[in-house]
């Protein structure tokens, strides 16, 4: 068996962890099953892949994809990021709440976050490479963010913990919605629980 459960979170987030078989040569690993999904009642009907490299600083989110909602299979392949995810499906009990996971090549955890989640990570060192599978085609005219800087949502980054004192960002990124605004658009109903 390649991945077993080690939390559940907020009503659809899994983090898995993943049996890893090394010796001196390097080692092997199975990220991701068909077989293990279904058994866990989770999708297997990944139809793209990302893969992005960043500086150490450089904070990427809080992005999602409203049409087609899109959830996603992350993994850290190489460096370490502090992955954040953000409840935004309207009529949800955990609505608002955020989680995070320390992910990096050394502990090899995979994440599955569900549609309805508003993702960002922060990556701890230079070089930083995350993987993701994602369940829905990337659409450019369906992407939205809420600011990594919600005061209403209070995600603490551990900035001190990296050396900064404030992250790198897209252009895209420094002008996003709160959270609140997003959930005063109709395309906010997307999302459900």
């Amino acid at each position: 068996m390649g991945l077993k459960i080690i939390k559940e979170e907020l009503n659809g987030l899994v983090l898995f962890e993943t049996a890893v078989f090394g010796d001196s040569r390097g080692f092997f690993m199975e990220s991701y099953r068909a077989d293990e999904f279904e058994k866990y009642g989770l999708p297997t009907n990944f139809i793209q892949d990302n893969h992005s490299k960043s500086a150490k600083g450089v904070l990427r989110g809080m992005h999602f994809q409203w049409d087609k909602p899109m959830g996603k299979l992350i993994r850290v392949t190489r460096g370490e990021a502090l992955v954040c995810e953000v409840d935004i499906r309207h009529n949800s009990p955990t609505l608002g709440q955020y989680r995070k996971y320390l992910i990096s090549e050394e502990n090899k955890q995979v994440l599955w976050v569900p549609p309805g989640f508003a993702n960002g990570f922060l990556a701890r060192v230079d070089g930083t490479e995350v993987q993701y599978k994602c369940t829905a085609v990337w659409n450019p005219a369906c992407e939205r963010n809420i600011t990594w800087a919600d005061t209403k949502v209070g995600i603490d980054w551990q900035f001190e913990e990296v050396g900064i004192a404030e992250p790198e960002i897209s252009e895209k990124d420094k002008t996003a919605q709160t959270l609140d605004q997003w959930l005063e658009t109709k395309e906010s109903k997307y999302f459900v629980v």
